[in-house]
């Protein structure tokens, strides 16, 4: 019995070794992904923001300035994206919406003085300086002791004849045997201390990024503006939805509708004068009442699907890629039901999602991915890819701010990666739980 429970003891240790080794080897390749990246994308954004501003007052940058500054917001967009799903760092965007039909110089100087956008500006520099070092520190300690490892293998020959020091292993001087295995002593500290701080660093990269990004207002005010401005947009869309239903009520079933009654009063009257006229009539009638009633179905099935209400979310997208003149992949992994209002929101983003595609994009081929991870609470998650031309971007009225709006009721996050050549990209996370 004690050996038994002494073997189950030992099995949970080893679990737990394995699973903080691999967490720590995974932020390893993290860091050194965002080590990579991301001084590149701070260094190019922040010079051609530099100069996009210096040549506003010539006129160029009036044009040039707010692509530009869409480029930084999708830069840091992807950085809040993956600190939600990396670390389960939330760093929630506060930008102000452009006007509709802005011209381009109220458009410029709107963005230039959205405290969110200047925030972004200043976040780059920073990001390619200390955000670097943050990003570097964490791969660093996994990386740098296998150097110290190779010395005490044999390494340090290449480096010195055994009469001086050839190498500095950190503040260990190698100049032979002895030393190179002090190295490796070294290189296993530091291995040791990577795997369990790894993972905790990289989140440090996290917070000073949300430490810039964030807005500096209390987080209770910010929470407070952040809802009154999606609250704003829930009545405003809900006002303009109203108004939609009622022009096709207006002019689509209702006028078929009125059309058929004057119809069957004719037929009324000519039924004994001329049966051939009222059976004419008739079938008029009937063509009427299925056309109106194709309709009252299609406005039914744009309030909410009844798909969407009675097999969920995965099926409901299912059928909507089979609506699309373009081939499109759908992959659902979701393992219950959400809520109908998180169901609702992330039905349609799709859908304008799939209707900017299909108009804009000259896409061949689209792939949806939809999936709930456990993590933080829950995240749907829910990615939209196209082989198109690129060069989506948020804002200025487009769809893609609709969709925006829409998932900020929810404190969702929209992401888009759309290069000029494409592919697109357009990653949708929402916080959740499944039923």
């Amino acid at each position: 019995m004690d050996s038994n429970g002494d073997d189950r003891a030992d099995d949970r240790t080893d679990d737990r070794t394995v699973g903080r080794v691999r967490a720590a080897a995974l932020a390893g390749v993290r860091a050194l992904l965002l080590a990579v990246v991301a001084p590149a994308g701070s260094i190019v954004l922040f010079v051609l923001a530099v100069v996009s501003i210096v040549l506003v007052p010539l006129g160029i940058g009036i044009v040039t300035t707010p692509w530009v500054l869409a480029a930084v917001r999708g830069f840091a967009d992807w950085r809040r994206l993956v600190a939600a799903r990396w670390c389960g760092v939330r760093i929630p965007p506060a930008y102000r919406p452009v006007p509709k039909g802005a011209n381009p110089w109220g458009r410029c100087f709107h963005l230039l003085a959205d405290p969110a956008v200047r925030r972004d500006l200043l976040w780059l520099p920073v990001d390619m300086t200390a955000g670097f070092v943050t990003a570097l520190l964490p791969a660093a300690l996994l990386a740098y002791p296998f150097e110290g490892f190779a010395l005490a293998a044999g390494l340090w020959r290449v480096f010195t004849d055994g009469t001086y020091v050839g190498w500095w292993y950190g503040f260990v001087p190698v100049g032979g045997q002895l030393s190179a295995l002090g190295a490796a002593a070294l290189g296993a500290a530091l291995l040791v201390t990577g795997v369990h701080t790894a993972p905790f660093l990289l989140r440090v990269h996290f917070l000073l990024t949300r430490s810039v990004l964030a807005s500096g207002q209390g987080k209770l005010a910010e929470r407070v503006r952040v809802l009154t401005e999606t609250r704003r947009d829930a009545v405003d869309t809900s006002a303009a939805e109203l108004r939609r239903i009622e022009r096709d009520l207006h002019d689509g079933a209702q006028a078929r509708l009125v059309a058929m009654g004057m119809d069957l009063g004719t037929i009324d009257a000519l039924i004994e004068k001329d049966p051939a006229k009222a059976r004419q009539l008739l079938a008029q009638a009937r063509r009427s009442s299925a056309e109106a009633l194709t309709e009252l179905r299609d406005l039914v099935r744009g309030i909410h699907p009844p798909v969407l209400a009675e097999r969920g979310l995965g099926d409901a997208v299912r059928a909507l890629a089979l609506r699309m003149p373009i081939g499109t992949e759908v992959d659902v992994a979701l393992t219950g039901r959400l809520g109908a209002p998180v169901e609702s929101a992330a039905y349609f983003a799709v859908s304008e999602v799939l209707t900017n595609a299909v108009k804009h994009s000259g896409a061949e081929r689209i792939w949806v991915d939809v999936h709930h991870a456990p993590v933080h609470g829950g995240m749907l998650r829910v990615t939209v890819t196209d082989d198109g031309r690129g060069g989506a971007t948020v804002g200025g009225g487009s769809g893609l701010s609709g969709v925006e709006r829409r998932l900020g009721t929810f404190d969702g996050v929209l992401a888009v990666s759309s290069p000029v050549g494409g592919p697109t990209m357009v990653t949708m996370e929402i916080p959740c739980e499944l039923s």
